[in-house]
């Protein structure tokens, strides 16, 4: 399985990305994904997260209201719609796949994203 994340590159702050991470190969249809940003210097944390089941979703605190999360399972892709930008979004943003039936977990390459005031 591989993880391909697209779609970063740089916005002013108030504008708008939309990440997409696209899986190829055999994953369960149990799955949850995530999106992940670190920033220079600091850990990689969790931004949001999309359940398989009832496509319930999860948002860290300071991303609420401005981040969107979302998947299209016909086509294995996960999106993250990311609007009133802030320069602290800055960072490198990666997807992660846990695929519960398989039990195996799989991260993607990472998009940069940079965002300036």
């Amino acid at each position: 399985v591989q993880l391909q994340a697209s779609g970063g590159g740089l916005a002013q702050t108030g504008g708008s990305l939309r990440l997409s991470c696209v899986a190829s190969g055999e994953i369960s249809s149990r799955n949850t994904v995530g999106w992940y940003r670190q920033a220079p210097g600091q850990p990689r944390d969790s931004v949001a997260l999309i359940m398989d089941d009832d496509g319930s979703t999860s948002y860290v605190e300071d991303v609420k209201g401005r981040f969107t999360i979302s998947r299209d399972n016909a086509k294995k892709t996960v999106y993250l719609q990311m609007n009133d930008l802030k320069v602290e979004d800055t960072g490198v943003y990666y997807c992660k796949l846990w695929d519960w039936g398989r039990m195996a977990a799989y991260w993607g390459q990472g998009t940069q994203v940079t965002v300036s005031s």
